[in-house]
């Protein structure tokens, strides 16, 4: 078993004892009564205007602040980093960014953070650090934006408080989001190179959607405040002082003081709050779920039988609704789907969870990380006008033909003479060695994601949509790897000879275009990455190939902070 592993069965044995060491009184979570808050709803802001009943381009300016947040009823209030328009309008999640397919958003992200951080940080990896040694780095990425290079968020894009520091790939205050993409669910969260982890743990992460009124009113999927909500979940653990608690030692700490290969706490948050609860009607909702989580995979399941209808998958809508009685989201994947409480034969339903962790050979759920929230359902029976329809939108299918090169992607873990993990890579490489992926606009590409650890790693590529198209089991993996590891040639290794075991299907309601996904251990899973928009199938409306490029990595993020992320550069 994992040292991580060990680590959280000692820790949960020790939450009950109410402190850990040197780190002072930890919470004992189940203390904390479950389903006692309101699930808040997030502030929205649009990111677009009206003039003479047109809608126009917006700026906007949204700052990042360190404020108090009251997590849960119970629970004093916590210091976090909360993105806003002003210290008082703050909130966690941030603000959902609501734009208009084809309307340009423009967006000045400003850094009022403290000059020092609230959690603990690891050096040791590769991190932003300012020259002035104080302020914290952040940058900001929307996650499933299809933008320009300098609007992406480069990892070595930060800047710290008034722009004192920058990274060396910094080159401008204000991001141009264009919107030209298909409509869809994106999310926008910190993106700073090796503090990626804490600064989402502290509170920086927030939704972004693209609407196309005309495409997606026809539908007649629920809408408005009421029915069409955010899910924004993730997990936290917390001291008896209410403050984030993140543990300061790390799994290797002769080589990593802090650093540890994941972060795994037992309260589960949705939308700022820790186990909510959601009064709804007897009609069909619309929820779009994402998972904020550093590293936990949920699979989430109602406990009175209620199903999930998907309607769309990370930042694209499927071609046809897709009905499933539980469902698997890793680390920054989306799901949107609707459920319909009209079909609940009890007053509440139990949104649950029964991913272990790490995912998916790890601890199994307990009570507490075992559930998300609760709804309770109103008795009066309702007219519902909103049937899901037979029929979504559709996109281009897939062509693997129109392939024009083929790419072997090799994920590997390193770890030291305990066994535990040192930091891992893409391809054996380090994310500052030269870019390798260097794929032409325009064009498409099959990418095959060899993961050579024992781990599920959610994939996730900027700037590319990508459908998977397999997934298969390698044989004799350990020979495999051997050969991977003094060679790290698929080709040479005969990656043939190997990917010859038991397929795994990929689910209907993932079967459409992702920006991330789910790679087996032990699996090579082929994906068709699509470099151009797929809803026209057309080039881009802006130039990808400019400095500083684009990122693929693991959205597991302490997987992501140590290497396992690597430069995506796109060329004419």
């Amino acid at each position: 078993m994992r040292w991580i592993l060990l680590f959280h069965l000692l820790l949960l044995a020790l939450v009950g004892l109410g402190e850990l060491g040197a780190d002072g009184g930890l919470l004992n979570p189940s203390r904390l009564e479950m389903f006692v808050d309101e699930l808040p709803d997030m502030p929205k802001i649009q990111g677009f205007g009206m003039v003479n009943a047109c809608p126009v381009a917006k700026s906007l300016s949204i700052g990042m602040f360190t404020k108090k947040w009251k997590f849960h009823r119970d629970l004093p209030p916590t210091s976090v980093f909360a993105y806003g328009t002003s210290w008082l309008t703050a909130t966690i999640p941030g603000p959902t960014i609501e734009a208009l397919q084809g309307v340009d958003t423009y967006v000045t992200w400003s850094n009022h953070l403290p000059p020092k951080h609230i959690l603990p940080w690891d050096p040791t990896i590769p991190t932003a650090k300012p020259a002035s040694m104080t302020g914290i780095p952040t940058v900001v990425h929307v996650h499933g934006g299809i933008h320009e290079p300098a609007s992406d968020g480069n990892a070595n894009s930060w800047f710290t408080a008034g722009f004192k520091d920058m990274g060396p790939t910094w080159s401008k205050r204000t991001y141009h989001y264009n919107n030209n993409q298909q409509p869809g669910n994106l999310w926008y969260h910190d993106h700073t190179m090796g503090l990626t982890r804490v600064n989402l743990l502290a509170g920086l992460l927030g939704a972004y959607v693209i609407r196309h009124p005309e495409v997606e009113d026809p539908l007649k999927l629920p809408s408005g405040d009421e029915f069409d909500r955010h899910l924004i979940v993730f997990d936290r653990d917390f001291r008896t002082d209410g403050s984030v608690y993140v543990n300061s030692t790390g799994n290797n700490p002769s080589i990593h003081p802090q650093w540890q290969p994941e972060y795994f706490g037992d309260v589960i948050i949705v939308n700022g709050k820790a186990w909510p609860k959601l009064t709804v009607r007897r009609r069909k909702y619309r929820f779009r779920i994402i998972n904020a989580s550093n590293a936990r995979f949920f699979r989430f399941f109602f406990t009175n039988g209620l199903e999930f209808i998907h309607v769309a998958s990370d930042s694209t809508y499927l071609w046809e609704p897709v009905v499933t009685n539980q469902t698997l989201l890793a680390p920054s994947e989306i799901a949107d789907v609707v459920v319909d409480f009209s079909k609940s034969k009890t007053d509440e339903a139990v949104l649950a969870n029964d991913a272990p962790y790490p995912y998916p050979s790890g601890v199994p759920v307990n009570q507490l990380n075992g559930r998300i929230m609760k709804f309770i359902i109103k008795k009066t029976p309702e007219v519902d006008t909103w049937p899901v329809p037979d029929k979504l939108i559709k996109y281009p299918s897939p062509d693997p033909s129109s392939a024009t090169h083929t790419r072997y992607i090799a994920m590997y873990e390193y770890t030291s003479n305990t066994g535990a993990p040192t930091h891992l890579y893409i391809n054996a490489k380090p994310y500052e060695a030269p870019a390798t992926e260097t794929p032409k606009a325009g064009t498409s590409e099959i990418w095959n994601v060899i993961n050579l650890t024992a781990d599920n790693h959610p994939l996730h590529i900027h700037l590319a949509l990508f459908t998977v198209l397999d997934q298969t089991e390698l044989l004799n993996v350990e020979v495999f790897k051997a050969c991977m590891s003094k060679i790290n040639d698929a080709v040479k290794c005969q990656i043939s000879k190997y990917a010859r075991g038991r397929s795994i299907g990929v689910p209907a309601h993932e079967k459409g275009w992702k920006n991330v996904y789910k790679m087996t251990p032990g699996y090579v899973t082929r994906i068709l990455v699509r470099f151009s928009y797929i809803h026209s199938n057309t080039s881009y409306t802006f130039d990808p190939t400019g400095m500083p490029g684009y990122l693929y990595h693991c959205h597991m993020l302490e997987h992501e902070d140590n290497e396992m992320m690597r430069p995506l550069i796109v060329m004419k």
